[in-house]
């Protein structure tokens, strides 16, 4: 049998030396195929069935100028998802008037939207790491621009069929967030990673802020509101079209040098997954920050611009609506506060992570801590002072939005830093599902059901109407201690996830098989440099 592998190895080590293959070699045909006997154990699927050793990230190479080229399509389609995600709250009394829905019935439409995206988040999740990336992200875009352009169409008399569009919306959205980061990963490593995950999240607060900027100009300028979900299927349409033609769809672990990286390409099961990443302490507090963060911004996201209507009505600069065009000034300046302190945020926040972490290991979780630690009192001051002082208000809703905008980016390197990278796919996922599920599936509802049920007992008035919708925001700022809390957490056991991630990702090979060890030395031996 030794002599009959001879010629296979040899095959091997040639290939791993000229950094030709990626497959797996059948040891009785020396021909590629998708799965043999696993050579060693480890974490998952390391314990349960492989490949032959895959020297990954020295076979496949991609030019700096293509791995930027394809980041900066993936940031585009990134601008336009969560242009989809709060188009409506930029329109939304507008979207009230016309359905004549309640406030609690409007938190619906968030909370449907969230809810599809995290019931399809874990399918992504399992698809993204066993089947083609890209053919996933296509078909995600082909969905959320089909659901939000037909959605435009839909009369009054259906409104349940308008919740059920938002639902598809998420659904297509799910894909994106969940797959898009792990393709990244793929691309670039360490500090590269860092940066590139920097400028992909500042897109969330600016695609959020330019969807209510889109929504609130479009209805202006048309007197529709309609005519914003008919434009976004243009932008998607060309994103769709640059994904095709620019993006690749790197190997797992494309970006890490050989030796780390599994010496197979073996495959769990979901369950196995699971399992493993329950036991990963700094992925489970790191994601319930992740929720608590959510729950926030899930609400004010949905909720603020009608927040600071109702304040300016307040204070007299605003006349009440009362038809089904109103006023969209409040969308636009809160759009524009969050791309500018999105982008500042995002910024600020992944430059501490890399400045501190090479002085403390456990610099990206205490950089969230601190920064949800100090959101919490700016967005309770910013809601208090509303009725006494809109500028102030506004100021405190900044600093607010600044330093929860500076988890982004951080909050997404840990996850790939701590999790193996065949795994990233479902770890994504879970992430998703949980913070949307505890955090900004429900929050919207919640905040409009609370102001529901508070106006109930109250005259009915403007002011009661503005009093009810604020009290029900305070426990935002409770939400965001917690999520600190969960942070601090996360450090206690960052550097023993880490040194656990590097190690189960290297897998363990048998020590008593002599060709495992002798092709192992051979792959280690041709691990090109890394780099700069």
């Amino acid at each position: 049998m030794q002599l009959c592998l001879a010629p296979v190895l040899a095959r091997r080590l040639q290939l791993s030396l000229l950094g030709m293959s990626s497959e797996c070699i059948d040891p009785l045909t020396g021909g590629p195929q998708s799965q043999t006997q696993s050579l060693g154990a480890g974490y998952g699927a390391l314990a349960s069935g492989g490949c032959l050793p895959s020297p990954t990230s020295a076979s496949w190479n991609l030019p700096r100028w293509r791995a930027s080229l394809a980041a900066a399509v993936l940031c585009y389609i990134n601008l336009l998802n969560y242009m989809n995600w709060f188009i409506i709250p930029g329109v939304l009394l507008d979207v009230q008037k016309y359905f004549n829905i309640s406030d609690s019935r409007a938190g619906l439409l968030q909370t449907v939207f969230i809810g599809c995206l995290l019931v399809s988040a874990p399918v992504f999740g399992y698809l993204g790491d066993r089947h083609s990336r890209k053919a996933i992200l296509c078909f995600g875009i082909l969905l959320w621009s089909g659901a939000g352009l037909s959605s435009s169409f839909i009369s009054y008399q259906y409104s349940w069929l308008f919740f059920l569009s938002r639902g598809v919306v998420g659904t297509g959205a799910a894909s994106y967030s969940t797959i898009a980061p792990t393709v990244l990963g793929d691309l670039f490593v360490k500090d590269q990673r860092t940066c590139v995950l920097a400028v992909f999240y500042i897109f969330i607060p600016v695609g959020s802020g330019l969807g209510y900027v889109l929504g609130s100009l479009v209805a202006e300028l048309t007197g529709n509101w309609r005519w914003a979900l008919r434009i976004m299927p243009c932008l998607d349409a060309v994103a769709l079209v640059l994904l095709i033609l620019l993006v690749p769809d790197p190997p797992r672990g494309a970006a890490e040098k050989p030796e780390e990286v599994a010496v197979g390409a073996p495959r769990s099961s979901w369950c196995e997954d699971i399992r493993y990443l329950g036991r990963n302490w700094s992925f489970v507090f790191s994601t319930l920050g992740v929720t608590a963060i959510g729950f926030v911004t899930g609400a004010l996201g949905f909720w603020a611009p009608k927040f600071l209507f109702e304040a300016r009505v307040v204070h007299g600069l605003q006349l009440p609506c009362f038809q089904e065009q109103c006023g969209s000034q409040d969308s636009l300046i809160f759009g524009a506060l969050t791309v500018a302190t999105g982008i500042i945020g995002v910024i600020l926040g992944a430059e501490a992570s890399r400045r501190y972490k090479k002085v403390n290991p456990r610099a990206e979780p205490l950089i969230c801590a601190s920064s949800l630690f100090a959101a919490a009192p700016c967005l309770y001051l910013a809601l208090i002072l509303a009725s006494r002082t809109l500028l102030a208000s506004y100021v405190f809703l900044a600093l607010g939005e600044l330093l929860l905008s500076c988890n982004w980016a951080v909050v997404a390197d840990i996850l790939l830093s701590v999790v193996v990278p065949r795994c990233r796919g479902t770890a994504e996922a879970l992430q998703i599902t949980v913070a949307h599920i505890l955090g900004d599936a429900g929050s919207p509802y919640l905040t409009g059901l609370i102001s529901s049920v508070l106006q109930t007992g109250r005259p009915n008035s403007y002011l009661q109407r503005f009093l009810s919708l604020q009290h029900s925001f305070l426990c935002c700022a409770f939400a965001i201690v917690l999520g600190g809390g969960c942070f601090l957490l996360t450090a206690l056991h960052l550097e023993r996830d880490l040194a656990q991630a590097r190690r189960s990702d290297k897998g363990t090979l048998d020590s008593r098989n002599p060709e495992s060890q002798g092709l192992l030395s051979s792959t280690n031996a041709s691990t090109p440099a890394e780099e700069s």
